[in-house]
């Protein structure tokens, strides 16, 4: 499966990112990895599947937190 490959490529990567435009970036990218491994694991129901979206969304969730900035 390549959108695995990809998903897990994506969760080893190092998650510094020195401009917005890259967590911008970087928030689309996993968004869109996280909405392919749905489909997939609508297809399968792989448990294995469903813990990296959950990994995914742990990392997604920090980076937009990073976005959105402190109040």
């Amino acid at each position: 499966m390549e959108i695995i490959d990809k998903a897990l490529e994506f969760e080893q990567r190092k998650h510094t990112f020195k401009t917005t435009s890259e967590r911008i970036e970087s928030s689309r990218e996993v968004k869109d990895l996280i909405l392919s491994l749905n489909a997939v694991y609508k297809e399968n129901k792989d448990p294995e599947i469903m813990d990296l979206m959950k990994r995914l969304t742990v990392i997604k969730q920090k980076i937009e937190k990073r976005l959105k900035g402190r109040p």
